[in-house]
């Protein structure tokens, strides 16, 4: 059976799988049944200063978007960091911790941007005996119109400054949480690197508005008839946090900064996504609150499964075995041809892939043939962009072949070339002209 410990930033756990700091994380009871079901590490729901608990709204927190099925693909969230008190949570993090002491346990913190404020409430986190610490730059609404959150994370300077009061105060390693709410990512995770974290997590929510009922013309969720931005979470924003992971991964000057993913992991699958390119584990909540901590054990089970398949030993095998792969678009090969290909055995008629392509693409699909229906692949119009396969309902039945070279390419005319070509070199790249 595959090894699936993991080691991050020298924190141990018994798999790659945390729970995100969110509401799933806010107290003993809660934490203590996630490490029942099998979570390797937790990261706490975020503590705030000492002094009068925060204030959440006494009404609706959520929003959602569903897919056809009614499946949960987005969860918008207007909750705070933690409304319970400083010191019980300080004291059930330090039990829970005392006797689960293979589990990881994350401390996550948001305090105002000063100094002092940071100062003061890591030695009492260090005293937990907590594993590390994880600095909240990214939570969008409620805290970052106080200076908190993301009004942090999205200023790099102010990143660094916190980051290195942080190294400068306490013994634990320092994990600065991203907000995805910003233009370029590599700047941010480059400000926490030079201010010494230990490593980044990504991402946290998107700020979003889900829905407006048409009724009442309120944003969802409505409080007294009034809504607000929130946060939003869960499988329809991990395509966004799997490109920003790359990003850093790939980066020069952030290449080797440890990453825990974060973003729309809900299977396995997902998990190994992330890991392959570049995340040292993965942080996972919407998919938790949507069907119970007992989803790590098919999250386990698969990838043990996979890895056993695959042959992949330890979690060492796959951590940034996609990042290579990743390129800007110049760099792509011109000189890849395909043409999409319809198994007529499996093609149940339907007509999805000729109604897309022939209203939205390139008439390359045939809707009858001698009077009858059938669809086919019109090589003289196709230019691969496999929209066809992403449209069919039957997995499988389209497929993209490439040609080989020698062949001729019908709707260029040009036969097929063996080498690499990509866009820097194209006499059509207006920079190649400038240069001769």
């Amino acid at each position: 059976m595959p090894d699936i410990t993991n080691t991050f930033c020298g924190i141990k756990s018994p798999n790659p799988f945390w729970l995100a700091s969110a509401p799933p994380t806010d107290k003993k009871y809660n934490v203590v049944r996630a490490f029942e079901a099998g979570w390797g590490g937790v990261v706490w729901k975020t503590l705030g200063e000492d002094g009068p608990p925060i204030v959440n709204v006494n009404g609706p927190r959520y929003g959602a978007i569903y897919g056809a099925d009614r499946r949960l693909l987005g969860l918008n969230n207007i909750e705070l960091i933690t409304d319970r008190d400083l010191h019980l949570n300080l004291r059930e993090i330090k039990e829970v911790k005392r006797d689960w002491p293979d589990r990881a346990m994350i401390v996550s913190i948001m305090v105002p941007c000063e100094e002092e404020a940071w100062e003061a409430i890591l030695p009492l986190v260090e005293e937990t005996e907590a594993d590390g610490i994880e600095l909240n730059f990214g939570c969008p609404h409620g805290m970052s119109e106080r200076g908190m959150g993301s009004a942090v994370g999205q200023v790099p300077e102010y990143i660094e400054m916190v980051t290195r009061w942080c190294k400068a105060h306490t013994r634990m390693p320092v994990i600065v949480k991203l907000t995805p709410n910003i233009t370029d990512i590599r700047y941010p995770a480059r400000a926490a690197k030079v201010g010494g974290a230990d490593a980044v997590s990504l991402i946290n929510t998107v700020s979003s508005i889900t829905s407006v009922d048409l009724d009442t013309f309120s944003p969802e969720p409505s409080i007294d008839g009034k809504g607000s931005h929130g946060g939003f979470c869960g499988p329809a924003v991990k395509p966004i946090a799997l490109n920003m992971v790359a990003e850093i991964a790939r980066d020069a000057e952030t290449a080797g900064l440890p990453i825990s993913g974060i973003g729309g992991i809900t299977t396995w699958r997902d998990a190994a996504e992330f890991m392959a390119l570049g995340a040292g584990n993965v942080q996972v909540c919407t998919a938790a609150m949507t069907y119970g901590f007992k989803i790590v054990q098919e999250m386990i089970a698969g990838l043990e499964g996979w890895m056993a398949a695959k042959g992949h030993a330890s979690l060492d095998d796959i951590v940034g075995r996609a990042t290579p792969n990743v390129t800007d678009w110049q760099y792509l090969n011109l000189n890849y041809v395909t043409k999409a290909r319809i198994d007529q055995d499996a093609c149940i008629k339907c007509g999805r892939c000729h109604i897309a392509c022939e209203d939205t693409s390139h008439q390359a699909i045939t809707n009858m043939v001698d009077g009858k229906r059938h669809f086919e692949v019109i090589d003289a119009e196709c230019v691969g962009c496999n929209l066809c396969v992403n449209v069919c309902p039957v997995e499988g039945c389209i497929e993209m072949v490439q040609l080989p070279a020698g062949d001729v390419d019908e709707r260029t005319g040009k036969t097929v070339q063996d080498d690499y070509a990509n866009w820097t070199e194209h006499p059509n790249n207006p920079s190649v002209v400038a240069a001769e």
